[in-house]
């Protein structure tokens, strides 16, 4: 069984085969994904994160607490909307495979790295699917140790298991097909967040592409105080794309999904 190292350290996997599918490493839903319950979340606007990131360090301390406290299960991924899961796989799938057909560009197969993947559901319904090797990472140890069990047979073509903040994670240099990256974006900083994604165009092999899949706020910056994120609206998203020199290739926005929540998009990117 494989070991889960922290500080950004992996354990290698040996490959046996095809067989028989924030701040950094937080898995899935960043604050905005939920709804926003007066009660419980008072959130605060500003055009960058900047403005409303008072302290870096307490922004990335308090979300890790907050998440070692979250159940390792998809409902504990998902905030309580587990019952989405299927629709936002099957969406993300169709997104991903017009970029997988047969063509001049067309994206390869052979590893994908899953970015903030918890215990791993992107992981196991996406990306195993279509890749022969996957690499997850995620700063919640426990989430990992759990996607050990949840993966079951075919979590033997997970080849690494990183346990680290994604502003502190750099993927291997011309590694990866796709690198996925869904609702962790809101856990780091305008700066780490451009600056992880520069590393992640580095780390793509020839036709590989970033994925973000995120919730996105309708206006400005939104701060979540509860588990320390951001939600950011299109055009900042936007902008901190061009700025790690990433050219978009693809945008869409999800549907199906509870009215209840914020706007979800996808963006593929090299």
């Amino acid at each position: 069984m494989a070991v889960v190292l922290s500080h950004c350290e992996a354990h290698q996997e040996p490959y046996l085969g095809w067989g028989a599918s924030r701040w950094g490493g937080f898995f899935v839903p960043d604050p905005c994904f939920f709804p926003l319950l007066e009660e419980q979340r008072v959130p605060r606007w500003a055009s960058m994160s900047s403005e409303v990131v008072e302290d870096e360090f307490e922004f990335y301390s308090k979300a890790e607490k907050y998440w070692k406290d979250v159940p390792a299960t998809v409902d504990g991924m998902l905030g309580g909307y587990g019952h989405i899961s299927s629709i936002d796989i099957n969406s993300s799938r169709k997104f991903l495979q017009r970029f997988l057909r047969d063509g001049p560009n067309r994206t390869g197969t052979t590893r994908a790295l899953d970015c903030g993947a918890g215990i791993g559901r992107i992981t196991k319904w996406l990306l195993l699917p279509l890749f022969k090797t996957v690499d997850m990472v995620d700063v919640t140890e426990d989430f990992l140790t759990k996607a050990k069990s949840y993966l079951g047979e075919e979590g033997r073509r997970v080849r690494n298991y990183f346990c680290c903040g994604l502003q502190d994670f750099s993927p291997e240099p011309n590694s990866y097909d796709v690198i996925w990256i869904q609702w962790v974006i809101g856990h780091l900083t305008d700066n780490h967040l451009s600056d992880f994604l520069k590393r992640c165009r580095a780390g793509l092999r020839p036709n590989g592409i970033v994925v973000i899949k995120d919730n996105m706020a309708q206006e400005g910056v939104i701060m979540d105080d509860v588990d320390s994120s951001v939600c950011r609206d299109l055009d900042v998203v936007r902008k901190i794309i061009r700025r790690a020199g990433l050219h978009l290739l693809a945008e869409e926005r999800q549907e199906n999904f509870p009215d209840e929540i914020y706007h979800v998009y996808t963006f593929a990117m090299r």
